[in-house]
C-alpha cells in the first residue's frame, strides 16, 4: 500500500521507497558446494522481512553476508550506503549500523547482564561508564530483564539470556537487526518470551531481517516472507499471500512439514 509522501505502508509503518539494503546477484560457495546462487533482493527501512526455508537452503548464509561474517564470492551488497567488502573502515561503520542475534547467546560468562550490554558502547562508542550504564538499564527494562541486571549468564534461563543478547545488540543503536534463528536453541516454554520482545521491537519501527521456523511470528509480524530453496529466493510475498492460497508446491510442502513438527 502507498501512503502519504510516496512512502510505502506495511503493518501501519511507513517505509521510504529507497531500500536500506540492496543485494545484487550475490553468490557464495563453500568449497565446491554453491550456497547462494545469484541472489538479488532488497530490504526497506522499517520493515520486517522473514526468511524461511529448509536447512542448507542458504538463508543463514545470506544473513551473515550482510554484515560480512561471511564473505560473498561475487555480486554486490550495500547497507545504508556502505558497500560490504574488505575495507576496514567501511566494515567498522557497517557493524555499527547492523546488530545481530544468533542461535546461541554468546554472552560473556564472567560479566553480568548489565556489563554484557555496556561493553560495546564503552569500548566502541567510547561512552562514559555512567552513560553506558544508564542506556544499558533502559535496554534491559525494554526486554524485561532489568530485575536481572546484576546476574551472570549461568543464573539466567535460555530465554532470559537471549533477551539480554537482544539488548546487547540494541546498545550500539543499529539501524537494522539481524536474527539468525533466535529461538531454535530454546526450550519451547521460553520461545514466547523472546518472540514477544521481537514483536515489540518490530512495532517500534526497527528494521528486522529474521531467519526463523516460527511460522506464527512470520504470519503476524512479517511484512514480507522470503522463501529460500537451493540457494535461491524461490518466493517473496506478503504473509497473507504466502500463507493463503499458495500455488507453489515446494512452499506448500515446507509449510506442511513445519506444521507437523
Amino acid at each position: 500500500m502507498t501512503g502519504v509522501h510516496g512512502m510505502e505502508v506495511a503493518n501501519g509503518r511507513a517505509m521510504p521507497e529507497a531500500p536500506l539494503i540492496t543485494v545484487d546477484n550475490v553468490t557464495k560457495a563453500f568449497g565446491s558446494v554453491p550456497v547462494l546462487r545469484g541472489v538479488s533482493t532488497y530490504f526497506n527501512a522499517g520493515e520486517v522481512a522473514v526468511i524461511i526455508g529448509a536447512s542448507g537452503s542458504g538463508k543463514s548464509t545470506l544473513l551473515r553476508t550482510l554484515n560480512r561474517l561471511e564473505k560473498h564470492d561475487s555480486g554486490r551488497i550495500v547497507v545504508d550506503g556502505i558497500e560490504v567488502g574488505d575495507d576496514h573502515k567501511a566494515l567498522d561503520a557497517l557493524r555499527a549500523e547492523v546488530g545481530m542475534v544468533f542461535q546461541q547467546f554468546n554472552l560473556f560468562p564472567h560479566l553480568t547482564a548489565l556489563e554484557n550490554v555496556m561493553l560495546a558502547p564503552r569500548r566502541v562508542r567510547k561512552l562514559a561508564r555512567r552513560e553506558a550504564e544508564a542506556r544499558a538499564l533502559e535496554l534491559l527494562e525494554r526486554v524485561g530483564m532489568q530485575a536481572h541486571a546484576h546476574k551472570h549468564p549461568f543464573a539466567l534461563s535460555g530465554g532470559q539470556q537471549q533477551r539480554v543478547a537482544i539488548a546487547r545488540s540494541l546498545a550500539m543503536q543499529p539501524r537494522v537487526m539481524l536474527f539468525d534463528e533466535p529461538t531454535s536453541a530454546l526450550d519451547p516454554e521460553m520461545v514466547k518470551e523472546v518472540l514477544d520482545v521481537m514483536k515489540q521491537l518490530a512495532k517500534s519501527g526497527m528494521t528486522m531481517i529474521v531467519v526463523t521456523h516460527e511460522m506464527g511470528f512470520a504470519r503476524e509480524v512479517g511484512d514480507r516472507i522470503l522463501f529460500f530453496d537451493k540457494g535461491c529466493i524461490a518466493q517473496d510475498a506478503p504473509p497473507d499471500k504466502f500463507f493463503g492460497d499458495q500455488d507453489d508446491e515446494r512452499v506448500r510442502a515446507f509449510i506442511g512439514q513445519i506444521a507437523r513438527q
